[in-house]
């Protein structure tokens, strides 16, 4: 089942597409009473609206329901750290976006003035259905996936020597994510996904990889995340990406590229880089007075 989150005619509100992708239902029930059943998800369950709406009429949302956090795991495909030069890490690295964050999987990529290395991550992204508790496999209390492109401004913080997250990932109407969440059912019951991934610029092909890779697969990386903060029914978990990214090659991206990021079975993104305003002289400076990104 493909529930997204649309904008028509003014509202917001999630929609069950149905399996051509041309339609869609408005989905009556609230999102708490319906997220928990993940893999048991019935349609019945969410009190779908009679009308069948034209899905190109509407704008395709991030699915996130409102409220719910962003959380992201990096480092966690070994052939993208080998061409690093580095190693696999002890334990998964992650960090936290804010909503503001997120765009729609046609909508434009906000090029900000403050990176000259903007950087594409295909992702497979998880979406919590209900709390872990004890559960013994975390993974099956989600509700399903999605795609995620984490774009990365890579240059962040080369300034002071350290790495500023707040720059390099958390930069609003930068993360493309959707184009819907594909439910449990349709995958591999209590197993690690194994999904074919790809990301291409302007039509070539830069990412190709399967989600079977993973350093940390979900479980594992769900119940670090739990432990820290406990995951609530929404919260969307990116799970890293692989190799191929602008930062092994210094291929970048830049105003006017066309990225499309599609994962086997769920869906793709596809999003255009669009120059962001000019900062005013007063902003985006570090403390000896130049641009971040020098």
């Amino acid at each position: 089942m493909r529930l997204a989150r649309i904008e028509l005619a003014g509202q917001a509100f999630w929609a069950q597409v149905d399996a051509s992708g041309n339609h869609c239902r408005r989905v009556r029930a609230p999102f708490v009473s319906w997220a928990g059943l993940g893999a048991n998800l019935h349609p019945d369950a969410l009190d779908l609206a009679d009308e069948r709406l034209l899905l190109a009429g509407a704008r395709l949302l991030p699915p996130l329901e409102p409220g719910s956090r962003v959380f992201g795991v990096g480092l966690n495909y070994l052939s993208h750290l080998e061409r690093l030069g580095s190693k696999a890490p002890a334990h998964p690295l992650a960090y936290l976006k804010p909503d503001s964050a997120l765009i729609g999987a046609n909508d434009p990529i906000s090029y900000s003035p403050l990176t000259r290395q903007l950087d594409y991550e295909v992702e497979l992204v998880a979406v919590v259905g209900r709390p872990l508790l004890d559960e013994p496999r975390a993974s099956t209390c989600l509700l399903g996936f999605t795609v995620g492109n984490d774009i990365s401004a890579r240059d962040a913080g080369r300034q002071i020597g350290r790495l500023d997250l707040l720059t390099q990932k958390a930069m609003d109407r930068t993360t493309p994510a959707g184009p819907w969440i594909v439910t449990a059912d349709e995958f591999c019951g209590d197993q690690q996904p194994a999904l074919e991934m790809r990301l291409s610029v302007n039509d070539e092909v830069r990412q190709h990889d399967n989600t079977r890779h993973m350093i940390f697969p979900l479980d594992e990386l769900l119940n670090y995340l739990d432990a820290r903060i406990k995951l609530r029914p929404g919260d969307l978990v990116f799970t890293g990406s692989t190799h191929g990214v602008g930062l092994e090659s210094g291929r970048f991206l830049q105003p006017g590229d066309h990225v499309v990021a599609h994962i086997g079975g769920i869906g793709q993104l596809r999003n255009t880089v669009t120059a962001a305003s000019t900062l005013s002289p007063s902003r985006g400076v570090g403390r000896l007075g130049l641009p971040l990104d020098q």
